[in-house]
C-alpha cells in the first residue's frame, strides 16, 4: 500500500506544470508565410551645412517623430537550427516633417506624406524553443521606393526629398506558438544610409546638407 501511495504521488508530481507543445513540427517545414501589421515611429536625422548660420533665416531646423502605419507579408526560409533567412515586403504610409523655427516666433512645417514599398533582407537568429516560446534577433538591409512621388515646380517653396532609400535594420522579437498559428511581436530599428535631401531652386532648406531616415517600428507578425 505504501509503495502504491508513493507511486501515485510521483505520477501526480510529474503532471504538475505540463504544457501542450503547439505546432510541434513547425520547424520541419523549409518555408513559412505570414502577414504583418506594424506601427513605425519615424523622423529625419538632419545635418546642417555651412550656410545654416550665414544664410538660412531659420535658427532651428528639426524633425518631430511621427507615428505611421505599415502592413505586408512575411516569407521565412529555414537555414539551420538557429538561423533563418527572412523578408517582410510591406507598404508603409509615412508622414515625415521638417520644422523650421524663426526668430520672430513663427514656425513653418514641411510635411512629406508618402507611400513607400519596402523590401528587407534579414538574417534571423533564434534561440532554442522552450515549449511554446522563444526569442530571436534580426539584422539586415532594406530597400525602399516611394510610389506617389510629387516634385516641386517652378518657384514652389516645397521641400523636396528623394524617392529611394537604403537602410540598415536590426531588432529583437518574441515568438509565441498557439494551436493554429505563431504570434511574434518585434521591435526593429532602421537607420537610413541615403541622403534624402533633394536640392531645389527655392530657398527652403538652404541650411540643410543631409536628411536621413530614422525609424523605430513595432511589428505584430502572424505566421
Amino acid at each position: 500500500m505504501l509503495l502504491l501511495l508513493v507511486a501515485a504521488q510521483d505520477i501526480k508530481a510529474q503532471g504538475v506544470g505540463y504544457r501542450r507543445k503547439h505546432l510541434e513540427y513547425y520547424d520541419d517545414k523549409p518555408i513559412h508565410y505570414g502577414i504583418l501589421f506594424a506601427v513605425p515611429f519615424t523622423r529625419f536625422n538632419i545635418k546642417h551645412n555651412s550656410d545654416f548660420l550665414a544664410k538660412d533665416s531659420a535658427f532651428v531646423i528639426q524633425s518631430p517623430t511621427q507615428a505611421s502605419f505599415r502592413m505586408g507579408f512575411t516569407v521565412n526560409a529555414f537555414l539551420t537550427e538557429h538561423f533563418d533567412l527572412r523578408t517582410t515586403p510591406s507598404v508603409s504610409l509615412y508622414e515625415r516633417q521638417v520644422k523650421f523655427s524663426y526668430p520672430n516666433g513663427t514656425d513653418k512645417v514641411e510635411k512629406r506624406e508618402s507611400t513607400w514599398i519596402e523590401v528587407p533582407l534579414l538574417l534571423k537568429y533564434k534561440s532554442l524553443r522552450r515549449v511554446n516560446s522563444r526569442m530571436y534577433m534580426v539584422a539586415g538591409v532594406t530597400l525602399g521606393i516611394e510610389t506617389n512621388v510629387k516634385r516641386s515646380r517652378g518657384n514652389s517653396s516645397r521641400l523636396d526629398t528623394k524617392s529611394t532609400d537604403f537602410s540598415i535594420d536590426y531588432g529583437v522579437g518574441y515568438e509565441q506558438f498557439f494551436e493554429f498559428f505563431k504570434f511574434a511581436p518585434e521591435l526593429r530599428f532602421s537607420h537610413g544610409l541615403t541622403n534624402m535631401f533633394q536640392p531645389s531652386k527655392n530657398s527652403i532648406g538652404s541650411g540643410i546638407n543631409k536628411l536621413s531616415t530614422h525609424t523605430v517600428t513595432l511589428y505584430l507578425n502572424f505566421e
